[in-house]
C-alpha cells in the first residue's frame, strides 16, 4: 500500500473517502485495510465511534465488488448533496438507506433481538414527545432505531418547513431551520443527547453508522450488558430523562453476572461460604427494574414488553409491576396486535409509558390509575409478508392518547382507565383483557334444512368439474 508522504498528502487526508475511492492503479481492497488499521490506532477514549471499531476487520477481497460498492456510495452522497443545497441540514437521504441495508440484512432476531419497526418507533416517539433539553437512551441500542427515532422527531418539531405525511400518516419534515446550525442548540442535539448500550459489538457498530448517518455527530454507544454488575460499577451514577426501549425476550438467563444492585426483583441467594448461587431469572423483568433505576425522577420511558410480565404470578412478576406503580406513574399500557414482530417472532407486547416518581419507594403508590389501550392493527398486515395497508391507525391512537384525559367512558372496549385500588385488588394483574368488556355477538345461521341443500348443490357441482377433468385427461 502506498504511504501517505508518497502522494505529498498530510497523513489525515491518505485516510480520507475523498482520497482513496478516487485512486487509480491501487488495490483498493488493501488500501481500505489499511483505513481499518488506522482507525484502531486512534486511542482517544472519548470518541466512542473509534472505540466500537476496536477489533473490526475489513472483509471484502475482491477489487471489482469493492469498486462497485464505491461507486454506488457516491451517487448516494451526491443525492445528499443536492438535498442539502436545497437547505435541508438536516436531511435523511443517507440514514434512510442504511436502514434499508439494515432491514435486508439477517441480524433480525438474534439473541432473542427483534428490530423494532419504524412505524412502531415513531408512534413510541409521539407517546414520549423527546426534546431539545433531554439526554435520551435505549438499554438496549441494537442499531439505534429508537435513538434515530428520537431525533427525527426533535428535528421535526423544531422546523418551520411546512410538514408532509409519510406513509404511516406521521407529520415529516426534513431540515431543522429553527435549529441554527453551529448554535448550542444543534451542538448539544448532535453530541450530548443520544447514549445507550449493548453487548454486540457487531450490533454497536451498525448502531453507530446509523447515527452518525443521520447527522449525529457524537453518539454515546458503549459496549456493556445494562443489567450486568459491570454496568453498576461504572454507570450506576448515570441518569437520562427519557428511555425508549424493546429489550430481548431472551427468557432465563444465567444471574451470576447479572447486577447485585437488581434485587428488588430478584434478591440474590448466597450459600453458607457467602458464595453467590446460580438462580434462573427473566431478563426482561431486570431490564424494566434497571430502566426504572436510570431514569432521572420525573424522567419518562416508553418500553415494549412481552405479554407476560403483566400478568405473571410468580412474586418476581408481581415485585416488578410493583415497582412499576409504586416507583412510578404508569400512565398506559397499549395492548399491541399479535404479529407486530413477524415474521421473527409471534410474541404477544405491549407498550409500558411510565413517569419516574421516586426511587425505592417502600410504602406510597404513586400510580393511582392506568390508562389501557387496545391496538387492533399497526397499518400492516399481521402476517409474516407485513405488507403495508391503506389504513393508518397509529396517528389516531396518539391522539386519543393525548385526549384520554378528557374522554369520558362507562364502558370498557377499546380503551379505559382502571383504579389503583381495582389492580390492587387483581393481585397486580396489568394485562388488558384482564379488565376488558367481552361483548357477545350472536351469530344468526341459515336454517339447517337450507345448508344441507346449498351442500348438495356444491357436491353436484364439484361432480360435474370432475367429470369434466376426467375427459380432459383421457
Amino acid at each position: 500500500m502506498r504511504r501517505a508522504e508518497d502522494v505529498g498528502l498530510i497523513d489525515e487526508d491518505f485516510y480520507k473517502w475523498s482520497f482513496y475511492t478516487k485512486l487509480d492503479g491501487i488495490d483498493r481492497p488493501i488500501h481500505m485495510k489499511g483505513v481499518f488499521e488506522h482507525l484502531k490506532t486512534q486511542k482517544n477514549g472519548n470518541d466512542s465511534f473509534l472505540k466500537a471499531m476496536e477489533g473490526a476487520n475489513f472483509e471484502i477481497t475482491k477489487e471489482s465488488l469493492l469498486d462497485a460498492a464505491i461507486d454506488l456510495i457516491n451517487d448516494i452522497y451526491k443525492e445528499a448533496d443536492k438535498e442539502r443545497e436545497q437547505g435541508q441540514h438536516f436531511q435523511d437521504t443517507l440514514g434512510d438507506f442504511y436502514e434499508l441495508i439494515l432491514n435486508q440484512t439477517g441480524e433480525a432476531g438474534k439473541n432473542g433481538q427483534f428490530r423494532t419497526p419504524r412505524h412502531i418507533i415513531q408512534f413510541m416517539c409521539e407517546l414520549l414527545k423527546p426534546t431539545l433539553e433531554d439526554t435520551i437512551c435505549d438499554v438496549t441500542a441494537g442499531t439505534s432505531g429508537f435513538l434515530v427515532g428520537a431525533y427525527q422527531y426533535i428535528i421535526k418539531n423544531n422546523s418551520d418547513e411546512k410538514p408532509q405525511i409519510d406513509e404511516n400518516g406521521f407529520e415529516k419534515r426534513t431540515s431543522g431551520n429553527l435549529i441554527e446550525i453551529g448554535s448550542k442548540e444543534e451542538e448539544k442535539l448532535t453530541k450530548n443527547t443520544f447514549f445507550g448500550y449493548d453487548i454486540d459489538a457487531t450490533m454497536i457498530r451498525l448502531g453507530m453508522m446509523n447515527l452518525i448517518m443521520h447527522n449525529i455527530k457524537e453518539p454515546h454507544i458503549k459496549r456493556l450488558d445494562t443489567i450486568s454488575q459491570k454496568f453498576d460499577d461504572l454507570e450506576k451514577d448515570v441518569k437520562y430523562s427519557k428511555i425508549l426501549a424493546n429489550p430481548p425476550f431472551t427468557g432465563k438467563i444465567d444471574s451470576l453476572q447479572t447486577s447485585l444492585l437488581l434485587n428488588r426483583v430478584y434478591e440474590p441467594k448466597f450459600n453458607n461460604e457467602g458464595k453467590r448461587l446460580k438462580q434462573n431469572i427473566q431478563s426482561e423483568l431486570l431490564f424494566l427494574e434497571r430502566i426504572v433505576q436510570l431514569l432521572k425522577i420525573n424522567g419518562k420511558a416508553a418500553v415494549i414488553v412481552p405479554e407476560g410480565v403483566l400478568f405473571g404470578k410468580n412474586n418476581a412478576y408481581k415485585k416488578t409491576r410493583e415497582i412499576l406503580l409504586k416507583d412510578c406513574n404508569l400512565e398506559a399500557i397499549i395492548s399491541l396486535p399479535n404479529g407486530v414482530f413477524k415474521p421473527y417472532a409471534g410474541v404477544k407486547t405491549s407498550i409500558l409509558v411510565f413517569t419516574k416518581k421516586s426511587n425505592n419507594s417502600k410504602v406510597k403508590w404513586h400510580t393511582k390509575k392506568v390508562w389501557f389501550y387496545e391496538l387492533e392493527g399497526d397499518g400492516y398486515s399481521l402476517d409474516d409478508n407485513r405488507k403495508k395497508l391503506k389504513e393508518n391507525p397509529l396517528p389516531e391512537a396518539v391522539k386519543i392518547f393525548e385526549s384520554k384525559n378528557s374522554i369520558i367512558k362507562e364502558d370498557r372496549k377499546k380503551h379505559f382507565y382502571v383504579s389503583l385500588d381495582e389492580i390492587q385488588k387483581s393481585d397486580l394483574d396489568l394485562s388488558y383483557d384482564y379488565y376488558r368488556d367481552f361483548e357477545y355477538v350472536e351469530k344468526n345461521y341459515d336454517p339447517p334444512k337450507d345448508i344441507l341443500k346449498a351442500l348438495f348443490l356444491l357436491e353436484e357441482e364439484i361432480s360435474v368439474e370432475m367429470e369434466e377433468l376426467k375427459n380432459l385427461i383421457e
